[in-house]
Parts: C-alpha cells; sequence; structure tokens
C-alpha cells in the first residue's frame, strides 16, 4: 500500500471523506516527504514532466479552466485517486487561487454543499484560497456540470 499524506502536513486538505490531497504552489520546491503519485498541474501552459502519473488542464493566472468539460474530468479522476490511496497533489503557479478553487471542486465532489465549498478550503487548506469572484461562482455551479 501506498503511504499516505501525512494529514496535518503543509498544504494537505482532508476531504469529509477522508480522502487526502495536498495542494501547492509549483514556484515553490517539492515539499520533503514523499513525491505525489499522481498530481494536476492548473496552468496556462504545459508544464514540465515530472516522473509521476500527472494531468495538465490549462487554466490560465486567475481565471477558469479552458475546458469545463475537460476540467470535470480531470477532477473527477483525482477525487477518485485520492480514494485509492494515491498521494493526489493538486498545483497551481502560487497555490492559492486555482489551486484553491480545484481544491472547493473536489470538496463539492465530496459531498460538500457547493455554497459551503470556498469556506471550507479556506477554513482546512488556506484562507485565501479561490482569489476572485468568478473562482467562487464556478465552484457554485461545479455541482450542476
Amino acid at each position: 500500500m501506498t503511504e499516505r499524506w501525512d494529514p496535518v502536513g503543509g498544504g494537505v486538505i482532508t476531504l469529509p471523506s477522508g480522502r487526502l490531497v495536498r495542494g501547492r504552489g509549483l514556484r515553490r520546491p517539492l515539499p520533503e516527504g514523499p513525491e505525489p503519485t499522481f498530481s494536476v498541474h492548473l496552468l496556462g501552459r504545459r508544464p514540465p514532466p515530472v516522473p509521476w502519473a500527472s494531468r495538465w488542464l490549462r487554466w490560465p493566472d486567475f481565471r477558469l479552466p479552458a475546458d469545463r468539460a475537460q476540467a470535470r474530468a480531470v477532477l473527477g479522476e483525482a477525487w477518485n485517486r485520492a480514494a485509492a490511496a494515491d498521494r493526489v497533489e493538486v498545483a497551481c503557479g502560487g497555490g492559492r487561487g486555482r489551486t484553491g478553487t480545484a481544491l472547493a471542486c473536489l470538496a463539492v465532489l465530496d459531498g460538500v454543499p457547493a455554497d459551503e465549498a470556498v469556506a471550507y478550503v479556506r477554513r482546512h487548506y488556506h484562507p485565501g484560497a479561490v482569489e476572485t469572484p468568478w473562482q467562487r461562482r464556478y465552484v457554485r455551479g461545479f455541482d450542476r456540470w
């Protein structure tokens, strides 16, 4: 069995189901400890390759995903992999706006009501997560797509 994230480790959020997901900013070095087994990179440009499974979701800074259907599929895959004991990491440049938005969408998939998901992520991940009004609106509508 794969070693899980430390639930009190930096950037790790525990979803209501017990799934653990780590959020981080790619401009900072990879944290010490086990590497991800799966990551979702939320960037405007294709990221450099990593030695573990990953998906790139084209998502420019301060904006929304370029393709909502692809975002739903990639975030669904991340949510499923987190249940299967993968060490799932969601990351953008700074680790707050896009990462927080994606984490809030994972919380919605995990059963948090969409209108409470941003507050959940701000409480359990980072108080500055989900930076823009359109990111908050995206989370509120995520369960309808």
